[in-house]
């Protein structure tokens, strides 16, 4: 087992896994931007290294920094948590390269579902069921209206290096589809360096469903069921729960052994999670993370397992502590993401924290590096924390997490909490009953939007 993990990372996904090394008797090193200098993630790790100056691409984003951290502290691996270089290939080969330890995938497994289209025929060829859509690549529009005649509008264009709804554009019928597939390319190419874009058939009321797997490294992989992450802004999740209202026993056994037995085809290790467009009884494969996901504390509700626990363990040569006949769901977890962000625009609201209290009692998680007098800084996300609750079915996890969220103070900045209590009342939300188009309607229609 490591003695010591330097966490490249900051806020919340930071001390989320400072918590999990100190139980497990492993000293952790905190990096930091001259930003962070007074942040949560640096005062409890027992060591702390400033890597650069505010803006992530000089300091969280700054690989060389990184591992010159690890040499400086004799840190032996290194955690990305999610987001920043997280699912990036080349870090990964970098710190094996320097006798490091990524605790994740393999940079050829982050490489090849890293890239859309890769990530897709890999999929396909491993049993995964996908959308129908283009084979690889379209650059020419000639070639992109064959494309979209054969598959059936609507059609959906999306960058193949895309990520966080950019690069993305529907087109409903043959004269919306010339506009669509240049503003695609045109977004990707400024967001993503890179314009290359690919066709698939666009669901008209899907949900968005994801299956948690897990791999050992040599050959023996679990699924941990799914979640319903189907309630998105501008394609960002804000509200995730597990076990999915519209999932079946059947169908999570069915679904969970497909994706289970594809990674472990591949020897892949660590955690990662498929993701799927969910519509009629059939699962559509959009994409894979390979890296520990925002919303993964609902999983480890429903079954009880610490999945930052699991990968320092595969990544230390340990194997997983379950086997998938151990596993089984107990109860409803729901999560919500909390945002320094004003209502009704959702504008970013960075600043200090006069007061934040979270809220507690049976079945309640704050994962949050917020405190009273701290300074929230605006070079990052917005997200400052995450609720999680948990209960013995779904009613009273939606039970709890008004009650939850009705103890939850955060004074002096503005925060997304108004927007879960007025969710929490809508029929649809109750009984789960929505699709990833739901939520953008309802905003439309509340504020305009």
């Amino acid at each position: 087992m490591f003695e010591k993990i330097l966490i490249a990372n900051r806020g919340e996904i930071a001390l989320r896994v400072i918590r999990a090394c100190r139980e497990m008797g492993i000293k952790s090193v905190a990096v930091h931007s001259t930003a962070d200098t007074d942040a949560m993630h640096v005062r409890m790790a027992d060591e702390s290294v400033c890597i650069g100056p505010a803006p992530s691409s000089e300091s969280y984003l700054n690989k060389a920094a990184i591992i010159s951290a690890c040499e400086i502290t004799g840190a032996q691996a290194v955690h990305p948590g999610y987001g920043f270089l997280s699912e990036n290939a080349s870090f990964a080969q970098a710190l094996e390269d320097h006798g490091l330890t990524f605790i994740g995938p393999s940079a050829e497994h982050i490489r090849i579902m890293g890239d859309k289209i890769t990530a897709k025929e890999t999929a396909k060829a491993l049993g995964i069921p996908v959308v129908p859509g283009s084979e690889g690549g379209v650059a020419d529009f000639d070639i992109a209206k064959k494309a979209a005649e054969e598959i059936g509008f609507p059609v959906i264009i999306k960058a193949t290096a895309g990520g966080g709804g950019r690069g993305m554009k529907v087109a409903q019928n043959a004269a919306e589809l010339e506009m669509a597939f240049r503003t695609a390319r045109s977004e990707a190419k400024n967001a993503f360096g890179n314009d290359e874009v690919y066709i698939e058939k666009y669901l008209q009321k899907p949900r968005h469903i994801e299956i948690q797997v897990f791999g050992d490294g040599k050959g023996r992989a679990v699924h941990l069921g799914e979640r319903d992450c189907s309630l998105q802004r501008r394609h960002q999740k804000v509200f995730e729960e597990a076990p999915g209202p519209a999932i079946t026993p059947k169908m999570r056994a069915e679904i969970g052994a497909i994706c289970a037995n594809a990674v472990a085809k591949i020897n892949y290790i660590g955690a990662g999670t498929v993701e799927f467009l969910y519509e009629d009884g059939n699962f559509y494969f959009i994409e894979m993370n390979t890296r520990l996901q925002v919303e993964h504390p609902v999983t480890e509700y429903i079954f009880g397992v610490d999945l930052v626990r699991e990968q320092i363990r595969v990544a230390a040569g340990m194997g997983m502590s379950f086997t998938q006949d151990e596993l089984e769901i107990n109860g409803h977890s729901i999560e919500v993401r909390i945002n320094a962000e004003k209502l009704p625009n959702f504008a970013p609201c960075p600043g200090k924290v006069r007061t934040f209290h979270a809220p507690g009692g049976l079945g309640v998680r704050m994962d949050s590096a917020l405190y009273g007098g701290y300074s929230i800084p605006p070079y990052y996300d917005s997200l400052i924390g995450k609720l999680i609750v948990h209960g013995r079915d779904r009613p009273e996890a939606l039970a709890r997490l008004k009650r939850a969220l009705g103890e939850l103070i955060i004074d002096g900045v503005d925060s997304s909490v108004p927007l879960f209590h007025m969710l929490l009342a809508e029929p649809e939300i109750q009984n789960g009953e929505y699709n990833i188009h739901w939520l953008e309607k309802w905003l439309a229609v509340q504020f305009g939007q």
